[in-house]
């Protein structure tokens, strides 16, 4: 399949559809008593939702949404430091589109802006590193957020900063990696999860060795998928047969993206800039250790907590959330976005209440975008 439309056959998708349905009856799953099958990325997320994939599928498997969306794990207190820092008037405050809409404990980074804050939306963060070298007297500081997909990015532009002498230009970083919050997940004894669909993005940098544990420790199938209708359903199909066959292994959907064992170049440039923190909050899911990534004491000119003085090591914040908020549940796969009592009303993409419902990958966004704005109204 070397063209987008063969993703998206509908002939093809039907025969997958019925190939998935004759393993889920050979198991004997049921809508009761369904198979629950873990995306874990918010990309995922939404492109099972665009196509109505969750209703194609046997009434015999549930999708369970992951933590797969970086930007609906941050906790708010994170969102304070950025306001903190873009509330500096000597900075230029740097960050991703998703990012701007998202509640703080007082407010969003939208908000700051329209307060006098000098925060600006960029696509990379090599478009930060213009903004130093064009603003030699201001401050410029990237708002480094994501998994490890957009990890490399930031880590090639800081050691470009560092051979060009840009002292003005560093980074809030926030980057995070994908396997601690999975173990996580399944060593909680509530959590009931058959098998994963694996994130593609991330799995084109780090690979598909780095889920090994879920199959060899925790005995549960994952298949690194990618993004088209065909992708995510030829993936549910390999995890249900590995179910029916009881097995646990690894397997690449996506090979035609996913090298075995990730992207060299990206790795030696995260491994060159980065180390793990000892433990990084998540949304959710509180703190996780070995989670997080920090920049390294020898790029420490570019790192803005180190400048700012704020962040992990400052003054402990409370990062709760809004009283009745189900962001944290829905994040780890406990409770559909159409459960939380404020979905559709008091927390809707014009006005979020939560990060889930801002982001271009966050579950709430999904339900409401393709058809979950009607089921609030009922």
């Amino acid at each position: 399949m070397r063209y987008m439309e063969e993703f998206r056959d509908p002939k093809a998708a039907k025969a997958v559809l019925a190939r998935i349905a004759a393993v889920v009856d050979e198991i004997g799953a049921t809508a009761e008593k369904p198979l629950h099958i873990m995306e874990i990325c918010g990309g995922h997320t939404h492109a099972i939702f665009r196509y109505g994939l969750d209703k194609l599928t046997h009434p015999g498997i549930e999708f369970i949404h992951g933590p797969g969306c970086p930007v609906c794990v941050l906790p708010r207190a994170r969102v304070d430091d950025c306001i903190a820092i873009a509330r500096r008037p000597e900075v230029i405050f740097a960050t991703f589109g998703d990012a701007m809409r998202v509640p703080g404990t007082e407010m969003s980074l939208l908000e700051a802006k329209a307060g006098g804050a000098d925060i600006r939306m960029v696509y990379s963060p090599l478009d930060a590193l213009e903004l130093a070298r064009r603003n030699p007297e201001r401050e410029v500081v990237f708002f480094g957020l994501g998994f490890e997909t957009t990890t490399p990015s930031t880590a090639l532009s800081i050691q470009a900063a560092a051979r060009e002498g840009l002292g003005n230009f560093s980074v809030f970083c926030n980057h995070i990696t994908v396997p601690p919050p999975l173990r996580a997940l399944l060593s909680d004894p509530d959590m009931r999860l058959d098998g994963f669909v694996g994130p593609g993005h991330v799995s084109m940098v780090i690979g598909i060795h780095a889920y090994d544990f879920i199959a060899g420790e925790f005995g549960k199938p994952i298949v690194v998928a990618g993004f088209e209708p065909l992708d995510l359903l030829q993936s549910v199909l390999m995890a249900v047969e590995q179910i029916r066959d009881g097995r646990a292994e690894v397997e690449n959907q996506y090979a035609r993206v996913v090298p075995e064992h990730g992207n060299p170049v990206s790795l030696a440039a995260i491994a060159d800039v980065y180390e793990m923190r000892p433990s990084f909050e998540w949304r959710g899911l509180g703190e996780i250790d070995q989670s997080g990534l920090r920049i390294r004491d020898g790029y420490r000119r570019h790192d803005a907590e180190a400048k700012f003085g704020i962040g992990y090591g400052a003054a402990a914040r409370g990062s709760a959330e809004p009283e009745d908020c189900a962001c944290g549940q829905v994040m780890t796969g406990r409770l559909k976005p159409t459960a939380c009592p404020h979905f559709g009303k008091g927390c809707t993409p014009g006005m979020p209440l939560g990060a889930l419902m801002v982001s271009s990958e966050g579950a709430c966004a999904a339900y409401y975008q393709y058809g979950g704005a009607r089921a609030a109204a009922e």
